[in-house]
């Protein structure tokens, strides 16, 4: 098994987290975004959608870190990283799509370079974009949490899930872009919990190999 992965990508992330908690051994290849190693040959034949992560296990070849995440959790079941209902899964996708969908594409490389070479938008006018969308996506996280009354140590009760996997990554960057996190108690309880673990720690940008 072998990942694709870059330090401080946060879909590479949430894999390194769910590869982990699965204890499934893999090696590492590690894949510049600053130096646009992604747009290579090499790497576009293997992604031609020319993201990371990519999953090597076997014969196949697998794109997107939600997809490969489930596909984890289908093929080595054990710990499940979803609940046993329908109801409980339909609420853990929720929190996690609402990240991985509608916080991170948004902020991801991508868009701020656009922003700052097609748009011509300054440090502090992209800073408040990046703002804008962890505000925005963070007070609808925090409120379901709170309304729905289903999370404990972490976003699901005492069961670590997709959700908390999304969310970890989400939590880094915004600190890392030094945005308000005040607001989010509950978010922000569940995120040091997590951090608690060993799968956690060791799949954080700081503790990889290719950090620069």
């Amino acid at each position: 098994m072998k990942l694709y992965t870059f330090f401080r990508s946060s879909a590479s992330f949430r894999l390194r987290i769910a590869l982990n908690l699965k204890g499934l051994d893999h090696e590492l290849e590690f894949v510049s975004l600053p130096k646009k190693a992604n747009f290579d040959p090499e790497f576009t034949a293997l992604n031609p959608q020319q993201l990371l992560p990519i999953l090597v296990d076997g014969d196949d070849v697998l794109l997107q870190s939600m997809a490969i995440i489930e596909y984890l959790d289908e093929t080595y079941p054990d710990p499940a990283l979803m609940p046993d209902t329908p109801s409980q899964r339909a609420y853990v996708r929720a929190i996690s799509h609402g990240i991985a969908c509608d916080i991170s594409p948004l902020n991801n490389v991508g868009p701020l370079r656009v922003l700052e070479n097609k748009m011509g938008l300054d440090a502090d006018k992209r800073q408040e974009w990046y703002e804008l969308w962890i505000k925005k996506g963070f007070t609808a996280l925090e409120a379901l949490l709170v309304q729905r009354g289903l999370s404990g140590k972490y976003c699901f009760a005492d069961q670590v899930t997709l959700a908390d996997i999304c969310l970890v990554p989400q939590v880094f960057n915004a600190k890392r872009f030094d945005c308000p996190l005040e607001d989010y108690p509950v978010l922000i309880g569940v995120f040091e919990n997590l951090m608690g673990l060993k799968a956690f720690t060791d799949a954080a940008p700081d503790n990889q190999p290719d950090k620069a």
